[in-house]
């Protein structure tokens, strides 16, 4: 799983980071739309998170990543789970309106059935992160982490979930 992890990580950040040096100025952003309280997902993709933690970040967003980006990011990453020669024990995709919602699903039975099992998934998506060339020329790359990397591309939350039962939630700001 790290190979093929540490590939697609690195392939999603060079499409991103080439995505970047490509991008026109930004337009003018639209009015902003009262925050939903509810979580439009729960039920349908996860049931209601049994956790939550907020991840404070000293990372800024880079300024014009867009919706696009952030889908084609989440879509290499995919696509290279997809591709695995092993079975990849669970799914990446964004959801929300500017696609800034990284959801993680595992996809049998006792994946992710501890917040343990969940936190060390993303602890091995720090260490694959902290490989790539785009990481290291924005971050310190020993003292960031995977949450620091989804800021710097504007995601707001990663949801992981077992599918079942579980679900633990992280907001980054």
């Amino acid at each position: 799983m790290t190979k093929t992890f540490a590939v697609a990580t690195a392939a999603a950040l060079l499409v991103a980071g080439s995505a970047l040096a490509q991008q026109k100025p930004a337009a003018p952003a639209a009015p902003a739309k009262p925050a939903a309280t509810e979580d439009r997902y729960v039920g349908y993709y996860y049931p209601k998170p049994s956790s939550t933690e907020v991840y404070e970040s000293a990372m800024q967003a880079i300024d014009g990543v867009d919706r696009a980006q952030r889908i084609q990011f989440v879509t290499v990453m995919s696509q290279g789970t997809i591709q695995s020669s092993y079975r990849v024990p669970y799914a990446v995709f964004a959801k929300g309106e500017k696609a800034d919602k990284l959801i993680i699903v595992g996809l049998g039975p006792g994946e992710f059935g501890t917040i343990y099992r969940m936190r060390a998934l993303l602890a091995n998506m720090t260490t694959m992160s902290r490989m790539s060339p785009f990481f290291q020329e924005r971050t310190v790359a020993e003292d960031a982490t995977f949450f620091d990397l989804m800021k710097l591309l504007g995601f707001t939350s990663i949801t992981i979930t077992d599918g079942e039962k579980l679900t633990h939630q992280v907001t980054i700001k």
